[in-house]
Formats: structure tokens, C-alpha cells, sequence
């Protein structure tokens, strides 16, 4: 949200009083808990007439060691053929189960709400 006096005061008025934000300097941004995001949105795009939001989310790819270790073109995995025969060497695969490879990554989406 853009730059106001009043910004810590109208995240309060629109959450609560007993919620505490906390300003990501770095990032120049206001960071609140997963729980007020639909609040938070609503307020800013009531406030602003619109709002673009990103949101970072932890991701996990699965794949399988059959497909990771194949030698042949036969493949089922949902990767599609990505990490076939081991052709995505540098990601970090974790072993779970028996046969299934699983890989923990950030994802970062922004979209756009507007005012009702």
C-alpha cells in the first residue's frame, strides 16, 4: 500500500487492535498473518479501489525414482517426462516412501482485486 501517515492505524481499524504487522523493510511491505488476508484485501481495495496482491506459498513437485533412474522412454509420472532418466539432476529430491521423490519450493503469485 502506497505510503500514509495513517497505514499502521488503518490495518488496526480493519483488523483489530490486536493484531500486530509487521513492516518488511527490505521488501518495502506490510506482512500480516495468512488468517487476515481476505480482510486485508477487501479493506485495501475498498480503500484504494484496487489492490495487486502477492502471495508466497510453499510448493512441493512429487516424482518418482522409477522416472528419476529410467533408462528407457516409458514414463507415467506427473512430471510428464521433466526429471526422466535424471535429466533435472540439480533439484533437491527427497526420498519418501519407497519410490516417491518429493521437492519443497516457494511459489509467488500476484493477481489483481478490484473494488465490488
Amino acid at each position: 500500500m502506497p505510503y500514509a501517515e495513517d497505514n499502521r492505524a488503518f490495518i488496526h481499524r480493519t483488523l483489530g487492535d490486536l493484531v500486530r504487522p509487521e513492516r518488511n523493510q527490505a521488501e518495502k511491505c506490510w506482512e500480516i498473518a495468512r488468517t487476515h488476508m481476505r480482510a486485508m484485501v477487501e479493506g485495501l481495495a475498498e480503500r484504494y479501489g484496487s489492490v495487486e496482491v502477492t502471495i508466497d506459498f510453499r510448493t512441493t513437485s512429487k516424482c518418482d525414482t522409477r522416472c528419476r533412474d529410467a533408462g528407457h522412454d516409458d514414463c507415467d509420472c506427473q512430471c510428464l517426462g521433466e526429471n526422466h532418466g535424471g535429466a533435472a539432476y540439480w533439484r533437491g529430491w527427497i526420498e519418501v516412501g519407497e519410490t516417491t521423490l518429493v521437492e519443497v519450493g516457494i511459489a509467488r503469485r500476484t493477481f489483481l482485486v478490484v473494488r465490488r
